[in-house]
């Protein structure tokens, strides 16, 4: 899958919200099988009418999918277009130079920074 400009704005726009964000995630970490409806909101604790609009806009911004079994509707994580997405913002990173890694305070992890006493 090609990503381009206006596909990241719809995809990262789609995820710029708390219960969309939360909900994306689940299906991360749930896996290709994915997650009927009403478990994602038992999990979430999201009514089902805000859940429905929810899940209708991960899936126009292509970030889930949905197949149905049987009467149920399963949603899953697409994750080509994740990986698109990641793949897209990470295109040409930093300059084409190997990035030294950062803490969680933003202080590099480099070894060849390190500085002896």
């Amino acid at each position: 899958m090609e990503m381009n400009s206006p596909a990241a704005i719809g995809a990262l726009g789609a995820l710029a919200q708390e219960h969309r964000l939360a909900l994306f995630r689940l299906l991360v970490q749930t896996g290709e099988e994915g997650l009927p409806a009403g478990a994602i909101a038992e999990a979430l604790d999201i009514p089902n009418s805000s859940l429905s609009f929810h899940l209708a806009h991960l899936t126009r911004a292509g970030l889930i999918q949905q197949r149905r079994e049987g009467r149920s509707l399963i949603y899953s994580a697409d994750y080509v277009a994740m990986n698109a997405l990641v793949g897209f913002l990470m295109e040409n990173c930093c300059g084409g130079e190997d990035c030294a890694s950062t803490d969680a305070s933003g202080t590099s992890t480099d070894q060849s920074e390190r500085k002896s006493a």
